[in-house]
């Protein structure tokens, strides 16, 4: 199989064999050197790279296991796509329990990851929701994982980023719904006090909330943005929007199209154009706006960019955010989709999950060299000052000594970590 060599951010490149795995009942492959679990790449930095060694391609995994319609507990192979779930799930009255903005995310990822959404205040990470799984570990040895079996590498696995061996597959159980549709409130937001104080009103009553600001702001503008929040709609006759059509991205162009000229551009329209108060609304461009243009990643251009995805806590949150923004607008680079939302004060799924009480930050930057690692560098001094952290599944670039103060209990990994496993995000941090 020809070699993968960028993650879904297209920096940065690695070189390594990749070997397809498609049953479950299978040995690992004998392999030189170190190996890695690699199930759709949405993975934006080398989380999912193992630049020199093998990457085990578990999307041939694929398969469902069981479904028990009255409980919502449904087991399948690793290499499940998100999207397959809902393709199979939402017709049937069940909803993922958590999800991700991607839908095209391996069940093994989420798990690796342990990703959240825009219901974080009220149900968690979807490592909050696995009842168990199975891990194959390099000498062949098969272990059940749950929070009452095998509890150290239960929590190890979840977060764990691939690091302790191959998911083969996960049980999990899904959410009930009525009908496909979310009804839906967008409210606008001239400063980041009413950010604040639209995200309290809300946590109590919409299942999910969330918020785009407007990144490239300053001046009166500043720390403007469009709140949505939504709950499940019931089986309804009002008028709905149809599901989103999906465009691509053709090629990449040889430059990005993202600049301050464009940066700019679009967030006026976006934020003028948006239309307060409520709508029902499918599932689709609620949850995953950008799935609706496939290969969106190529309008960075050949050199990618960087996802930077933080979390600051609830006492220094607005003025680290402020700050962040500051820096961030003054740049004259950033997001056209830059997401903020508050984290709930839950207990962590696994050793190293990122989110924790405070407010989350989510951005992109075109790859610019030295003045974008740069820029990064001095976000990473305000959220460090602020006693914050930094997404492993969106980073490409922080440092060992960053890495350990954003996780202080990373130590607790090590005992767990497959001695055969690894990949250039835990090299790089571990240096």
């Amino acid at each position: 199989m020809s070699a993968i060599g960028t993650s879904w951010g297209r920096y940065p490149h690695a070189r390594q064999a990749v070997v397809p795995l498609h049953w479950r009942d299978a040995a690992l492959p004998s392999t030189e050197g170190n190996m890695l679990p690699y199930g759709n790449g949405r993975s934006y930095g080398d989380v999912c790279l193992n630049d020199g060694g093998t990457l085990l391609h578990t999307r041939g995994l694929d398969r469902y296991i069981a479904f028990d319609p009255a409980s919502g507990i449904l087991r399948c192979e690793a290499g499940v796509l998100f999207a397959d779930i809902l393709d199979f799930a939402v017709p049937r009255g069940w909803f993922l329990p958590v999800t991700p903005g991607t839908r095209f995310v391996t069940v093994g990822g989420a798990i690796a990851n342990d990703v959240h959404g825009k219901n974080h205040h009220g149900a968690g990470t979807f490592g909050e929701h696995l009842l168990r799984f199975e891990l194959l570990r390099s000498d062949g040895t098969r272990i059940e994982c749950s929070p009452t079996q095998h509890a150290d590498l239960y929590s190890a696995t979840i977060a764990g980023l691939g690091l302790t061996g191959v998911i083969v597959w996960a049980e999990f159980r899904l959410l009930r719904i009525a009908s496909p549709w979310m009804a839906q409130e967008t409210r606008r937001f001239a400063n980041l006090g009413e950010f604040f104080a639209l995200s309290a009103q809300s946590e109590r009553d919409y299942a999910y909330t969330v918020a785009w600001i407007d990144c490239a702001a300053s001046g009166d503008s500043f720390g403007r943005g469009l709140f949505f929040r939504a709950n499940h709609a019931p089986v309804t006759a009002a008028t709905r929007t149809p599901r989103q059509r999906r465009l691509a991205v053709p090629f990449t162009p040889p430059f990005s199209l993202i600049n301050g000229l464009s940066l700019r551009a679009f967030n006026e329209l976006y934020f003028r154009r948006a239309r307060e108060g409520n709508a029902i609304v499918h599932y689709e461009p609620y949850f995953y706006p950008l799935d609706a243009v496939g290969e969106w990643n190529r309008i960075y251009g050949p050199r990618g960019f960087l996802q930077y995805q933080c979390v600051v806590p609830p006492a220094a949150a607005e003025a680290a955010v402020t700050e962040l923004l500051k820096r961030i607008a003054a740049s004259g680079t950033g997001s056209f989709l830059a997401v903020l939302k508050v984290f709930a004060d839950r207990a962590p799924a696994g050793i190293l999950s990122f989110p924790r009480a405070g407010t989350t930050l989510a951005l992109d930057f075109p790859n610019r060299g030295a003045a974008t690692f740069s820029l990064l560098d001095r976000l990473d001094d305000i959220v460090a000052a602020a006693g914050g952290a930094v997404y492993p599944a969106k980073d490409a670039r922080m440092s060992g000594v960053r890495f350990r103060q954003y996780f202080p209990h990373w130590q607790s990994m090590l005992p767990r970590i497959d001695p055969k496993f690894s990949s250039g995000f835990w090299r790089r941090v571990m240096e």
